[in-house]
């Protein structure tokens, strides 16, 4: 059981995954990303025409779909039932439910077990990134960083993400569907987006990838030096 964690929260768009996967690379470590396990179950729950209000129908859902999901951070792939959905899971329809899906008690409760068994299993320094690291998932890790951006910053890298040539249009609409989606997680009664109250805040507004992982990584040394 490693004891070399960084658990890393912040909202949609804010450069968590990308900038996990760089900084465990950078330091040898695995890293787990466990917003792509709300999608695979949400990707699970839609595959199955269930009524996301129906919220006992999307727990039966998550307790039935097995997940596979690999902490190499060069090599990311996950599965659901066997089926790789790697590619899936950043579909549109799956954007649009993981917000609803993700607010259900009980999926919370399963994939933070699942999350928490990923850590505990690990002989690695891990980086784990989502939204309630901090403050349900790792509340005793010694560094918590909460990543932020301005709504533009956040909009305009996540729609690049998805199509470099993305118009200004695009860009504003993907930033209300941002907000939408904060409203939501912040809002939801079990685990909302919140920083922990020990919480270091980096904004990633102006600052390259590179300059995002630069800090880290001195950060994870000087907490596990």
């Amino acid at each position: 059981m490693t004891t070399r964690t960084l658990a890393l929260d912040g909202p949609a768009g804010s450069g968590k995954s990308s900038v996990s996967r760089a900084v465990a690379q950078r330091l040898g470590w695995v890293m787990l990303d466990t917003g792509a396990m709300y999608r695979a179950i949400a990707w699970a729950v839609l595959k199955a025409n269930i009524d996301l209000d129906d919220h006992e129908a999307v727990a039966r859902q998550a307790r039935d779909t097995t997940i596979e999901i690999t902490t190499d951070p060069g090599n990311f792939s996950i599965s659901a039932n066997g089926e790789d959905i790697t590619s899936a899971i950043r579909s549109p329809e799956v954007s649009a439910a993981v917000s609803a899906v993700s607010a259900v008690q009980e999926v919370r409760e399963l994939l933070v077990e699942l999350q928490r068994e990923a850590v505990e299993n690990s002989d690695f320094g891990i980086v784990i990134e989502g939204r309630d690291i901090g403050t349900v998932v790792l509340p005793d890790s010694k560094l918590k960083v909460f990543l932020t951006a301005t709504p533009e910053a956040r909009a305009r890298r996540r729609s690049l993400e998805v199509d470099p040539l993305a118009s200004n249009e695009k860009i504003a609409q993907t930033q209300e569907e941002l907000h939408l989606r904060d409203e939501k997680d912040s809002g939801r009664e079990h685990s909302p987006l919140k920083p922990a109250p020990d919480s270091q805040f980096l904004d990633t507004s102006d600052l390259s990838l590179e300059q995002v992982v630069d800090q880290l990584v001195i950060l994870a040394h000087k907490t596990y030096s």
